[in-house]
Order: C-alpha cells, then sequence, then structure tokens
C-alpha cells in the first residue's frame, strides 16, 4: 500500500517572491547566499536534483536528478510557520496573523494578569528565549511576575521558572490567553508555555516541558481528508503543535534535526501502509537563521544531506518523497525575521525514474492536491497535482 512522505525543511528558502518587497524582505535568497557565504557541499541534494531548480554556487545541476524539481509560490497572507504549514495542507489565509513588533498592547496585558492573578509581567517585547530568561528570570524569581514575551512569529509566549509557577498553573494560564485573552484581532498563530530551571546566571529552558497552544485549523484540510478516507496520519517534530494536535492518528515530537531524521527513518522502515507522513526539520530555522549563522544552517543542511540515500532507499515502489520549505529564513540580511521567498520543491518517487521539471507552482497547497491525488481522494482544496509528472 502507498505511502507518501512530506519533509519541512524549516525556513529553507529559494529566492524572494514578487511581493518580497512588501514584507521587506527583496533580494533576499536563504539557500543562495547560505551557498555562496560557506561554499557548501551537499551531494545528495544535488543528485536529487536541487542545483536543477536555479543555479547555486556550490550545487550543481544534474543531468539525470532522482527527484522532479521545482519551487513554490506562498500565496497565503504572512510568512510564519503556521501559514506556511497551513497552505501546504491546503489552507489559504487572506490575512495574516497578528504580529507584535513593539510588545503586547496594554489591553491585551491587562486581560491576561487580571486573570492569572499577576501585578504584571516583565518583558512584553520580541526576544530571543534564551536571552528573556538570562535578562528577567532573577526579576521574575523575586516578583512572581511571569516573562511575556513575542517574537518575528505571530506567538504569545510565557517563560515561568517552575518552583515559581508550577507546570500546571503555567499551562492553565496559557490555556486563558490562547481561548480568552489572544482572540479576534489578537488571534495569533500560537501561545507557548516556555517553562525553566535553575539558578540566576545558570539559567536553562525545559524543552521537553513546551507545550504549544495554537489556533484551531479550518476543515476541510489535508489531514482531516485522509482521516475522512481512511489514510493514517503521522506527525514527526513541531508539526502536531501547528494544527493543534488535530488531524494525526499519531506523532512524535522532537528535540532535533537528528532526531527527525532518526524518528522519519524508522517509520520508513516500520511497514506502515496507506499513510501519510508529516516531517518537521526545525534547526535551520530555529537555529540556525533567527540567530543569523549561515555556517550554522549549512551544517543543518549537510546532516540532511547524508541522510537522503538512506531516506532514499527506503522507499518501496509507487512510495513518494517530498522536501520542501515553508518561508525563507536568510541568515545573512539584517533582520531575524523570515524572509518573504519561494520555496524548494524536490519529489522522489520509490520506482526511481529520473525526475522532471515541475516549473514554479503557484502554490504550497499543490502538495496537498498531489497527496489527495496520490490518494484517489476528491479535492475540494486550492492547488493542482504534480504527480502527472512526478511519479
Amino acid at each position: 500500500m502507498p505511502r507518501f512522505f512530506v519533509v519541512v525543511i524549516d525556513g529553507l528558502g529559494i529566492g524572494a517572491q514578487e511581493d518580497a518587497a512588501h514584507y521587506g524582505d527583496e533580494g533576499t535568497n536563504t539557500l543562495g547566499h547560505v551557498l555562496e557565504h560557506t561554499g557548501v557541499k551537499l551531494p545528495n541534494f544535488e543528485r536529487l536534483g536541487l542545483g536543477n531548480i536555479e543555479p547555486l554556487q556550490s550545487v550543481d545541476k544534474f543531468d539525470q536528478p532522482l527527484a522532479s524539481f521545482g519551487k513554490m509560490r506562498e500565496v497565503s497572507a504572512g510568512k510564519d510557520s503556521t501559514t506556511g504549514h497551513w497552505e501546504i495542507a491546503g489552507i489559504h489565509l487572506d490575512q495574516p496573523f497578528p504580529t507584535y513588533p513593539n510588545g503586547f498592547p496594554e489591553d491585551v496585558i491587562n486581560k491576561f494578569c487580571e486573570k492569572t492573578g499577576t501585578q504584571g509581567v516583565l518583558a512584553n517585547l520580541p526576544y530571543s528565549g534564551t536571552d528573556v530568561i538570562r535578562d528577567y528570570g532573577e526579576e521574575h524569581i523575586k516578583t512572581g511576575k511571569p516573562i511575556v514575551y513575542t517574537s518575528a512569529d505571530s506567538v504569545f509566549q510565557i517563560a515561568c521558572h517552575v518552583n515559581v509557577v508550577p507546570l500546571d498553573k503555567l499551562y492553565e494560564w496559557c490555556d486563558y490567553a490562547r481561548n480568552e485573552v489572544m482572540t479576534g484581532e489578537h488571534g495569533v498563530g500560537r501561545v507557548i508555555a516556555r517553562p525553566f530551571h535553575g539558578e540566576p546566571g545558570n539559567f536553562e529552558r525545559l524543552s521537553d516541558d513546551r507545550h504549544d497552544y495554537s489556533m484551531i485549523p479550518p476543515k476541510p484540510n489535508l489531514m482531516s481528508l485522509l482521516q475522512d478516507s481512511g489514510v493514517k496520519t503521522y506527525s514527526i517534530g513541531k508539526i502536531i503543535d501547528l494544527f493543534a494536535e488535530e488531524g494525526f492518528d499519531q506523532y512524535r515530537r522532537t528535540k532535533s534535526n537528528a532526531e527527525g531524521l532518526s524518528q522519519t527513518l524508522s517509520l520508513m522502515s516500520a511497514g506502515i501502509e496507506k499513510s501519510f507522513v508529516f516531517v518537521n526539520l526545525i534547526d535551520t530555522d530555529q537555529k540556525y537563521g533567527h540567530r543569523q549563522d549561515p555556517e550554522g544552517f549549512a551544517k543543518a543542511l549537510e546532516e540532511i544531506d547524508r541522510a537522503i540515500p538512506a531516506m532514499v532507499n527506503k522507499l518501496e515502489d509507487g512510495d513518494m518523497l517530498v522536501f520542501i520549505g515553508d518561508h525563507g529564513n536568510d541568515p545573512t540580511d539584517d533582520s531575524t525575521d523570515h524572509t518573504r521567498e519561494f520555496v524548494p520543491l524536490l519529489a522522489v518517487n520509490g520506482s526511481g525514474t529520473v525526475g522532471e521539471d515541475l516549473g514554479i507552482r503557484g502554490t504550497f497547497s499543490d502538495v496537498a492536491a498531489s497527496v489527495l491525488d496520490f490518494f484517489d481522494i476528491k479535492n475540494p482544496l486550492p492547488g493542482t497535482s504534480f504527480l502527472d509528472k512526478a511519479l
């Protein structure tokens, strides 16, 4: 029975879209600039046909690529992870999720404090998660005030020391923020609980206890249609959080790309049948794109590149494996924000036929259309299948 794997390399753009200037992102090119800056070689991506999408400095064009290749245009408003992944799943957003480059307005903070019984919050600014607990953690311990911060993404994040605010209470606060505060015009993509422990000067985030409270995605979407048709759905990485824990029969959260790749390979070997596997590899974005580290970004791409032969070898006749991005995050530009870019598309079929040029796709939702086509499910979503060339 056929299997369809979609692997999202978070933040992997391949050049500014036509509307990039509206987002302040003209001239950005995450992949191109990382390769120019580092000269990294990606031999397995090269064999798939990454260099066939457009000229790249250290990844050449391949005469008989293993994958069908192209690039995808985002049409939804916004450039955050939720928007990108939702569009991949066939959901188009006319309005972007709100962001708060100057912190949250007073009425939002007052409403949050009223319910939680706190006498104010700390920070209330865009911040790195590690930096904000370093700068405000000691004051938080002394005052009990939660640390509230955001980022370039549409997120309302609450950081608390577990000895000051127990996990259950932090989760209760986040649930209230999600359902009572960050709604309507303030309906952010995610509310995130960010617990930490340790002493001043040595605070550490408790990643295993992080919890995301996402907006519930509208239906129908790719996963709801697959489940209604009896296709098993699997999430690896942060996918489950971006879809409010809806639409998946099984999920596996991960701490790193290494774990995500290992979980994907394990699932590919597990004999699952008639299944859809949705994977997010986050390190490129979270660890390196936002921190403007092109060398780290290149090393993360090398790590994925080394796993490609094993992934391709585990494909069975009739399977499909797709690599894409969800937005850009150019680590060489002047901003730590995401960037409005095309994303690469590489589609490998299990029969080993030579790939074809898929051109510029009109929407990320062509992935959803192709998955539904693959499982012979009627498609009510936007997008056009590329299976006629990729299989």
